[in-house]
């Protein structure tokens, strides 16, 4: 299937989870993965009427959003580098994947030197994997406060990546865990967190069930990632 056949399934697959789950289609939005895919694909994404997308690697999406002009928008969705975070700030409408205090400062300075306000999601490390980034829960409750303190940033909600495994239904307990952490967060601010950001191209139906506001989808969209792809160094 083309790119059009493949967003047209996963739309209906999403309508479909919003239905069974007693949601509104339009609750949950397609963030389409590009990281590793040329201007082209996005292009023809862009034709096809998408036009959110996620890049995890500054230096790619430095090469890649000027030659995607229109009416794209961009999310950063990787793991974010302090010496990164002022590109970050001009180049993206949001950045997911906040895991440090520290780094949630240096988005404020930056933000307040670029004279703007950023929205940011922040990430749990719902199972505690070492080999994941994004704050322990107990440890983003005890945070929360002196994170929203910061006077250039907007917390909008969470993130996670849940364990991989092969039965979607897997995933299904962290993002619950998740979807209550929001709830314990939203508590102890007194002030809505809109978005969740979870669920990606095997377990998107199951996240949206429990609540997902994003979805992050990649290979079911463009089909598998290219080796490489050409960017200029840092």
């Amino acid at each position: 299937m083309d790119f059009a056949e493949n967003l047209d399934l996963i739309r209906q697959r999403m309508a479909a989870a919003c239905a069974r789950s007693g949601r509104a289609a339009d609750s949950v939005a397609l963030l389409a993965v590009s990281k590793s895919h040329p201007p082209e694909s996005i292009q023809a994404a862009v034709r096809g009427g998408q036009w959110l997308f996620g890049e995890n690697k500054i230096q790619e999406a430095r090469a890649k959003i000027p030659l995607c002009p229109g009416p794209t928008r961009w999310h950063f969705i990787g793991h974010l580098q302090s010496n990164k975070v002022r590109e970050a700030v001009e180049m993206f409408e949001m950045i997911q994947g906040v895991d440090s205090l520290n780094l949630a400062q240096e988005i404020s300075n930056r933000a307040e030197q670029a004279g703007k306000i950023m929205p940011v999601l922040l990430e749990v490390n719902v199972a505690g994997e070492a080999s994941k980034f994004g704050y322990p829960p107990e440890q983003l409750l005890a945070e929360l406060n002196r994170l929203n303190d910061l006077p250039k940033i907007e917390i909008c909600g969470l993130m996670a990546i849940p364990p991989y495994a092969p039965a979607a239904e897997k995933a299904r307990p962290y993002f619950r865990r998740l979807r209550e952490l929001r709830a314990e967060c939203q508590q102890l601010l007194g002030a809505p967190l809109p978005h969740l950001s979870m669920g990606m191209s095997g377990d998107f139906e199951v996240a949206i069930e429990e609540g997902a506001t994003l979805v992050r989808i990649g290979s079911a969209l463009f089909g598998e990632r290219p080796r490489c792809i050409q960017a200029p160094a840092n």
